[in-house]
């Protein structure tokens, strides 16, 4: 709706972002379950199932969440404010009904996330033990993967600063890294995929760190994210600094 006329989209149907998003919670489920398929580790299949349920239902939380929650940005919410905090949330009557956005917040924002991304990264992690050859010949990326490694780390930057899992993708980080040297005291090292996925993790912090300190000194995104762990959301610095307040 940033993009297109809203008269294409009415703030009672959803939107071109909704149906990207309903894609997304059908074709990402089957490719990850085509990448376990093809791993040359034998994975558990319970606990990918399992996960892979999870991750469906915690996107589709997130879909309905993050749909209202976008139409109210047309109305003047401003996601760098929480949500009692809001203008347009103080003048809503009878007052109860804030409680009933905070429940949406709730689900959209933290539980829809937990559901989403935890199983995501675990998926990752198991798929990630099986990367590994003592052929040193295959630990190559081809041309077309250095290509998409820009992307792909661009992907996981907007998953972990929009979906505030820093510290999720920060463990999966360092447990791939463990797992790089166990495997390297076998003699194994990481073979295309393996190198790519690596890749994408390490350029990722990058793009956060720059991040972050591009943002560092923003004291009205220090008080919504305060705390150590300060990765503000792109929408909040969107809704703060871009979007103009009708």
């Amino acid at each position: 709706m940033i993009i297109l006329p809203l008269e294409w989209f009415p703030l009672n149907k959803p939107s071109v972002g909704d149906y990207f998003h309903m894609a997304y919670n059908i074709i990402t489920p089957f490719l990850l379950l085509k990448l376990i398929e093809r791993s040359p580790k034998t994975l558990p299949l319970s606990a990918v199932y399992i996960c892979i349920i999870t991750f469906v239902m915690g996107a589709s939380i997130h879909l309905v969440g993050d749909s209202v929650n976008h139409r109210l940005i047309l109305s003047g919410y401003q996601l760098h404010l929480s949500v009692r905090d809001n203008p347009m949330m103080k003048e809503l009557k009878p007052e109860t009904l804030i409680d009933s956005f905070e429940l949406l917040y709730y689900y959209d924002e933290s539980l829809g996330h937990l559901m989403w991304y935890i199983p995501l990264f675990i998926i990752f992690c198991l798929y990630f033990t099986g990367c590994f050859t003592l052929c040193r010949k295959d630990s190559r990326m081809p041309m077309s993967a250095w290509l998409l490694l820009g992307p792909s780390s661009l992907y996981y930057w907007y998953l972990v600063t929009e979906g505030q899992i820093f510290v999720l993708y920060i463990f999966t980080t360092f447990a791939m890294m463990a797992t790089v040297m166990h495997k390297k005291r076998k003699g194994l090292v990481m073979d295309s995929n393996g190198l790519f996925l690596f890749y994408s993790f390490c350029i990722t912090l990058v793009l956060i760190s720059v991040w972050v300190a591009f943002l560092w000194n923003d004291k009205i995104l220090r008080r919504k994210y305060p705390g150590v762990m300060y990765v503000p959301e792109p929408w909040a610095y969107y809704t703060l600094h871009i979007k103009k307040t009708p």
